[in-house]
């Protein structure tokens, strides 16, 4: 699916579409006007190096402190992940953190705290479409996970082919809204349930569990540890081994495995959106994430 019908009716993306829509006769955006838009970003929340000799492109996420999944962070993952998807010399995509000690923070709390339920919808709609954009892209996909990755950070990881992680025991990864009052919705779980099993997902989901590196590597979560050092050295080694395989056969296989998943939210993507608003905007909800972002304020300090 285009971006410009993905994201149909989002607030402040005019600009961004109008250079999407920059393409070749041949629907392709030039691999000279991605560089540009790569060089040429402001927000500098994103960093995308591709490395034209490999067809693998390295997106590093640096939105301080520590890579909160906002609205407007989100919408600069899809646009970049999109510009990447429509270039089809990039055959491979490493997702990684330039913050310390951190891969994703998870959803923006932020986000879902004190808003109204339109703007709950908006944050909602790009939480999918991020989701959407990366759990069937047709490129290999890689998550150097060089730091903590609890809830929306996990899911992110969930959405590649392949995890390696760093192995330090400091470091979490897990699903764990249920610690904080909410609920993960059906395809969060759909998500794990595929990577980890029925059971383990379970167990997680009610229990908010964060895995260590260990825990992860043992339950299926991640796919490999490695010193926090050669965490993107070994990805960019092990992404080398996914291009051996042929495109079409390695897209295909992975189409067969994940359209089912797919399909479900894209089938209930409305109701979903209702079901996140309705749940998130409840009193005790919103006292619950209050009571939560106040004892972070006092960490703080």
């Amino acid at each position: 699916m285009a971006l410009r019908a993905c994201l149909r009716g989002r607030r402040g993306l005019t600009g961004v579409l109008s250079q999407l829509s920059s393409c070749n006769s041949h629907g392709r955006v030039s691999p000279v006007l991605i560089a540009q838009q790569r060089n040429n970003s402001t927000s500098q929340k994103i960093q995308v190096d591709f490395d034209q000799s490999t067809s693998v492109a390295v997106m590093r996420m640096q939105n301080p402190p520590v890579n909160s999944l906002s609205l407007e962070f989100l919408t600069e993952i899809c646009i970049n992940v999109e510009k990447l998807e429509m270039d089809k010399s990039c055959r491979g995509l490493i997702i990684t953190s330039d913050r310390p000690k951190v891969f994703s923070a998870g959803l923006d709390i932020l986000e879902m705290y004190g808003k109204t339920p339109e703007r709950c919808a908006e944050f909602w709609k790009a939480v999918q479409e991020m989701w959407l954009k990366l759990y069937s892209s047709n490129m290999a996909t890689i998550a150097a996970i060089n730091g903590s990755s609890p809830a929306g950070g996990c899911l992110m990881s969930l959405t590649c082919d392949y995890r390696i992680m760093a192995d330090n025991p400091r470091y979490t990864i897990g699903l764990n809204e249920t610690l904080l009052g909410i609920v993960a919705p059906f395809w969060f779980k759909d998500t794990m349930v595929n990577t980890v099993g029925n059971r383990t997902t379970e167990l997680a989901l009610q229990l908010g569990l964060l895995y260590s590196p260990a825990e992860a590597l043992k339950v299926g979560l991640v796919d490999q540890l490695v010193p926090e050092d050669q965490v993107l050295t070994t990805a960019m080694k092990t992404m080398s081994k996914w291009l051996a395989i042929p495109d079409h056969a390695r897209q295909i296989t992975k189409s067969m495995m994940r359209k089912p998943t797919i399909d479900r939210l894209m089938s209930n993507r409305e109701s979903d959106i209702k079901n996140f608003v309705g749940f998130i905007t409840k009193g005790s909800v919103q006292k619950s994430l209050g009571m939560y972002l106040e004892m972070l304020k006092k960490r703080k300090a």
